[in-house]
């Protein structure tokens, strides 16, 4: 489903004059089969964000390939980037990166707006996933008024509700305490067994990691396949 070959991206640091060239990936390439869970295990610095950054399009690679679903992706100027990322993938943030203003509902329902879907089939499609991540009572709760794990199920259920194939994590347990966070896993774990999703987390968290199919270890830019790696 996503093959990367051979990526590297570097960083200029310091004053205008006086540079100096980082190199953030080193000839990174690894495979992702549809339906596994990925985990991109490493400490703050090691270049597993800016991957995850280059695989949703947010970012150029300097040098590499990135296929997904057939279709070769490092190339694609920004709006082609925008149009694949709405269609393709669905992201999960640490900091859940709700809108204040909008309920859990209208939350959920903001990427099926900006697809253009009509509003008695969004209505249908929110309500579907909100029963599926369990959410039904705060249908019309504002961030604000939810629990930690209340609000990171709103964060999946978006990335849900677009039907997207492949969901991208960044620390989704993060800003969870360790009960939370183990119910968000066994959810992760429920969606991809019934839903077929592929998942690629990027985690600094071993626990977290050892929900995944195939894991593997980012250091200085490299990245190393850890071998694989039965769910809890």
């Amino acid at each position: 489903m996503i093959k990367v070959k051979n990526l590297q991206h570097t960083f200029s640091i310091g004053k205008r004059g006086k540079e100096r060239q980082v190199s953030v990936l080193k000839d990174v390439s690894f495979d992702v089969e549809k339906g596994e869970i990925v985990a991109v295990v490493g400490k703050s610095g090691s270049g597993k964000s800016t991957l995850l950054q280059i695989l949703a399009g947010f970012m150029k690679p300097e040098h590499g390939s990135i296929v997904v679903n057939a279709q070769e992706i490092a190339g694609f100027n920004e709006i082609q980037s925008a149009k694949f990322r709405l269609e393709n993938f669905g992201f999960i943030f640490q900091n859940f990166q709700l809108m204040p203003s909008l309920t859990a509902f209208e939350n959920i329902e903001l990427p099926l707006k900006l697809q253009g879907m009509n509003v008695s089939e969004r209505r249908k499609r929110v309500e579907v996933i909100m029963k599926k991540v369990g959410l039904t009572e705060v249908t019309d709760h504002y961030p604000n008024e939810l629990s930690g794990g209340q609000q990171q199920r709103v964060s999946i259920a978006r990335a849900l509700v677009t039907n997207a194939p492949i969901l991208l994590a960044d620390e989704p347990t993060g800003s969870l305490d360790s009960e939370t966070e183990q119910d968000i896993l066994m959810l992760i774990q429920q969606l991809n067994r019934e839903l077929d999703l592929t998942f690629i987390i990027i985690t600094h968290d071993e626990e977290v990691a050892m929900i995944a199919d195939k894991r593997f270890r980012m250091h200085d830019g490299q990245l190393v396949k850890e071998g694989e790696h039965n769910a809890i």
